[in-house]
């Protein structure tokens, strides 16, 4: 593979790229960067984690990187999600790595890593903490606060020092993994830039470039991200196919409007780049079956009225449950996955 071929791949991945220049001269000069994700163990999975994830992870591995994936249990815990119970937390996570198995990201080729942050930083820690405290050290209180929203809260809310100590660490993990790449959500791109105005503070030439991915919208009209606690607002990784249908067609898709509509963007973010094509089946007096082969052309259909939202909807949904099959299956058969899925379900989610 070309460098410009692994360049598109990557660039492929991410909203934002910061820098591409830096982005092609990494790939230029390491065969196998390292890039770096992350996840707090949180509750169930929606499609966004899960499908997104996989296909991110699926094309860095193709274009050579190797990834991490760091657990972020203990920041989990920092943010008290599952009630602050760091047992409850890896149990979640167990959960989460069955899924991403089960959906088809490839963990066979030995170039996805997955790691507990608890774990990996008391193991270093005398190489850890000291880099936590230079960071808090250099960017005074107001500037990590604002950092806030990597945990899904804003400025304005009453955080603990738990949560103002979260960016620091967020920070650290960049360096104490060696990332080249910092592939995240566009909601984490304040702390990655963070990473990058410290290493003007530390004299480091070599800054992690940033590919901040796509965030997906729930499928309420209004709802900009997607909601673990709000179970119409998103579809989870081992809904049912009934589940899936009936989510799909209460979603929010208005006729001949693209922007903003959560149904597009499915089709946009997921089925496209999973399925390299998006088939909607009608009857002959409704314009016949077509096969959609960028977005470009679904787009124009859309909003000219050649595909009516019924239309898309149905579509949707069977595509996804071809996805989710798998992932439903492996939750009915294995039976430490079925024991995982219905744990998880019982805890509280809480924010």
């Amino acid at each position: 593979m070309s460098l410009e071929e692994r360049y598109q791949i990557l660039r492929s991945v991410a909203e934002e790229c910061i820098q591409e220049d830096e982005l092609r001269n990494l790939l230029a000069h390491k065969s196998e960067p390292i890039a770096y994700d992350g996840f707090e163990p949180s509750g169930r999975m929606h499609i966004a984690q899960g499908v997104m994830k996989t296909i991110n992870v699926n094309k860095m591995t193709s274009a050579g990187c190797r990834v991490k994936i760091w657990i972020a249990d203990w920041f989990a815990m920092l943010n008290n999600k599952m009630g602050g119970d760091l047992k409850k937390i890896e149990t979640v996570g167990r959960y989460m790595i069955e899924i991403w198995r089960a959906a088809g990201m490839n963990l066979d080729n030995g170039k996805v890593e997955f790691l507990w942050s608890s774990k990996e930083i008391n193991s270093k820690a005398d190489e850890y903490w000291p880099r936590v405290m230079d960071i808090a050290q250099k960017n005074n209180l107001k500037r990590i606060i604002r950092c806030s929203q990597i945990m899904g809260r804003s400025e304005q809310e009453d955080l603990t020092a738990a949560q103002i100590f979260y960016p620091c660490m967020q920070c650290a993990d960049i360096f104490f993994l060696k990332a080249d790449i910092c592939q995240l959500g566009m909601d984490q791109r304040k702390v990655n830039v963070l990473a990058r105005e410290y290493c003007d503070d530390i004299k480091k030439k070599n800054k992690p470039i940033i590919l901040s991915h796509h965030m997906l919208p729930g499928l309420q009209q209004g709802q900009e991200k997607m909601s673990k606690s709000d179970v119409s607002s998103s579809v989870f990784m081992e809904d049912e196919e009934a589940e899936v249908n009936l989510k799909i067609k209460k979603a929010y898709c208005p006729p001949n409007v693209v922007e903003g509509n959560p149904c597009m963007e499915y089709v946009k973010y997921l089925i496209l780049p999973w399925f390299n094509e998006f088939i909607v089946e009608r009857s002959e007096k409704n314009g016949g079956n077509k096969t959609f082969k960028s977005f470009e052309e679904l787009a124009a259909d859309y909003e000219s009225g050649e595909l009516h939202p019924a239309d898309l909807k149905s579509a949707l949904s069977k595509a996804l449950n071809k996805i989710l099959e798998p992932v439903r299956s492996h939750f009915k058969n294995d039976k430490i996955a079925k024991q995982l899925l219905q744990t998880v379900k019982n805890y509280r989610v809480s924010r």
